[in-house]
């Protein structure tokens, strides 16, 4: 049976992950807007990689669960790389805390159950999610384990304490890491293995636009005041990633892995403090 690895979110950093761990595996590329995932699979395919394409929207079960059902028709499912997200600048609070943090979550569940023994798993969240407050261990606790189908209703998610996208976006990529610690031990029951990984401003894209627009002085802000002195690039993040799917890191699960270059170090104690 030939080992599939499952790539949700077709931009440059699920693209550069999957080119790390994807050799030799068939990769199911799946992305919400069809154009995203036959471009990506045209780049990839004509790098050497299997690739088929799906259709899917992370925020709807029946559309998750199709896609699982496509994966494990292709094989065993041996990676899961998820990537697929909306950024503060580009939805209401309610978007992204429906995509970002109840998609997330239904990923974790649905892959969880047909991840195969050995497997591994990547979930991208975000240095945004390292700048929240702290959380009482009541809110952690309901974050991480509240039932997928509940987890919205939570008061604190409501739309009278999340008033502002950002917000919504740092609840959700806190909520994505804490999400990973509880769901590794179901994935470990399966002799799998699942962690996020924290990236800083990565030069996409999406980054370029955010550069240009009107939260760009903030990202330019955080570049130069970080110890770094600069953005980082999607093949870094595939790096990391790499070595949490592989063997290498056959001891880390239920780990947030932060590279932001530092920025979260002095957003909270140096001269990026608000």
């Amino acid at each position: 049976m030939q080992k599939v690895i499952v790539l949700i979110g077709a931009g440059s950093i699920g693209q550069a992950i999957a080119r790390r761990v994807g050799a030799g595996k068939h990769v199911l590329l799946a992305d919400l807007r069809k154009e995203n995932v036959e471009a990506a699979a045209k780049t990839l395919s004509e790098a050497g990689f299997e690739v088929t394409t799906e259709v899917v929207d992370v925020s709807c079960r029946p559309s998750v669960e199709a896609l699982v059902a496509r994966a494990t028709a292709l094989g065993a499912v041996h990676g899961v790389i998820h990537a697929a997200g909306v950024s503060p600048s580009q939805a209401s609070p309610e978007t992204i805390l429906k995509i970002d943090l109840y998609g997330t979550a239904l990923i974790l569940e649905e892959f969880g159950k047909v991840i195969a023994e050995g497997g591994s798993g990547v979930v991208i969240a975000s240095q945004s999610g390292h700048r929240l407050p702290p959380l009482t261990t009541e809110q952690s606790k309901a974050l991480a384990t509240t039932p997928v189908e509940k987890l919205l209703e939570l008061p604190m998610l409501q739309p009278d304490q999340v008033k502002d996208p950002l917000h919504a976006y740092q609840l959700s990529k806190r909520g994505n890491s804490l999400r990973v610690m509880f769901e590794a031990e179901s994935w470990g029951k399966r002799s799998a293995r699942i962690n996020t990984i924290s990236p800083g401003i990565i030069i996409t894209p999406l980054a370029k636009d955010e550069l240009s627009g009107p939260r760009g002085s903030g990202y330019r802000r955080m570049i130069d005041g970080c110890p770094a002195k600069r953005a980082g690039t999607p093949d870094e993040v595939g790096n990391v990633a790499a070595l949490l799917m592989g063997p290498e890191g056959g001891f880390i699960t239920g780990s947030d892995f932060l590279m932001d270059g530092g920025v979260t170090a002095s957003y909270w104690f140096s001269e990026l403090a608000p």
